[in-house]
């Protein structure tokens, strides 16, 4: 079955769950009297129901691999074939290690950018150079 989003229903009319704050969109069962998702009409937001589940082996997975939180360098080195890394709380000269490891090896991220990362890391490199000659 086809990947379907199920998000709160009427999230952009309260500025409270807008659109920067997806963590408050999650679905909630609509319990109005008059709600038309409720009552599962034509035109409104589909409703959560039995049948929407994912197949067994799909479930829990990112672009068919197994996710797996990366918080430091003994931890990505650890990663296999059929696992993808989500990078953790780390700071951008860790990421920058990580990013040059992953291009090694081959390891694809779900959160990070390596191409992009290693550009910052070049620029940021560039920067510094030039303040030293500064100096």
């Amino acid at each position: 079955m086809k990947n379907r989003k199920f998000i709160r229903r009427n999230w952009t009319k309260a500025s409270r769950l807008g659109k920067g704050r997806k963590k408050k969109q999650v679905w909630r069962a609509p319990k109005g009297r008059h709600s038309k998702t409720r009552e599962k009409r034509k035109g409104y937001p589909i409703k959560v129901m039995i049948g929407f589940k994912q197949k067994k082996e799909e479930r829990n997975m990112i672009k068919n691999k197994k996710p797996i939180i990366v918080n430091n360098l003994r931890e990505l080195e650890k990663i296999k074939k059929g696992e993808i890394a989500v990078i953790g709380k780390i700071g951008m000269k860790k990421k920058i290690e990580m990013a040059k490891i992953a291009k090694e090896k081959g390891i694809s991220f779900h959160n990070l950018n390596v191409k992009k990362t290693l550009k910052k890391e070049i620029k940021s490199e560039a920067k510094n150079k030039t303040k030293e000659k500064a100096k």
